[in-house]
């Protein structure tokens, strides 16, 4: 299936591993154009070998000056923006409300919704002079459920779906479509840190939380990053010119957290 996503100018935020990655090699391979940028400059410097057509730049979403020297890096490369993927997000601390240090709790915000907020604001500008423009937001099946001992993260994920579908609602007049994915336990280091963290928490093994994890979904599996990158180069092409608004679970059905 053609997407229509020939020369698109994307920009995708934490691109350098995970979901980020796989979304960035997404959009490649339906020949858009792709700047990326990561707090980790091993992991984007390594991309020079493994994927040389992404451009890239290191940022910290939470830092509004970093932010201000991505968009100049990104636009000066790309020549505009069609696409921005606020994919940047941190796993936050693992514990009761009460044993959260307050720190832990402010960059946990700071990354995951400030930090779409940097971007969104810089990029709203540039999407209004494309004729197919979106924004993507990851937000989690925490925004979607409670979720035991990982407030912060949680209150940051439900807060980008309110930050999505008001956005939406805001820049419809100007055609610029806006949407999330909330994606469920996705496969890789993140979720095993995860299970872990939750494990020592609770005094089990992180089988233990694993199992659980894949009881509450229909399809009892972990997903896949590409099944992520997947939903969002669709969103963001011309065959979802209509979808806006939307926090789309990609999640193998997920019930519940634990």
């Amino acid at each position: 299936m053609d997407l229509q996503l020939n020369d698109a100018r994307v920009l995708v935020t934490a691109g350098a591993s995970g979901i980020g990655l796989a979304t960035a090699r997404a959009f490649v391979r339906e020949g858009a154009r792709v700047h990326v940028c990561d707090v980790d400059k091993s992991a984007l410097d390594a991309l020079a070998t493994s994927d040389a057509t992404l451009t890239r730049s290191v940022c910290d979403v939470a830092d509004r000056a970093a932010v201000a020297r991505l968009f100049e890096e990104a636009l000066r490369t790309l020549g505009g923006l069609d696409v921005l993927v606020n994919n940047a997000g941190i796993a936050g601390p693992t514990a009761r409300c009460e044993e959260i240090d307050p720190a832990d709790w402010a960059r946990t915000l700071d990354v995951n919704i400030t930090g779409q907020f940097h971007c969104a604001q810089l990029a709203i500008p540039h999407l209004r002079r494309s004729k197919n423009a979106s924004i993507t937001n990851l937000s989690s099946a925490a925004g979607r459920f409670g979720f035991p001992l990982r407030t912060p993260y949680a209150a940051s994920k439900w807060a980008v779906i309110g930050f999505t579908k008001s956005l939406s609602i805001e820049l419809g007049d100007d055609g610029i479509r806006v949407n999330a994915i909330c994606p469920g336990s996705v496969a890789g280091r993140r979720i095993e840190s995860v299970f872990a963290n939750k494990a020592k928490a609770r005094g089990v093994t992180p089988d233990v939380i694993r199992d659980e994890a894949l009881a509450k979904s229909s399809l009892k599996r972990l997903i896949s990053p590409d099944d992520i990158a997947n939903a969002i180069v669709f969103l963001a092409s011309p065959l979802g010119a209509n979808i806006s608004g939307h926090a789309l679970p990609v999640d193998a059905d997920t019930q519940a957290l634990v």
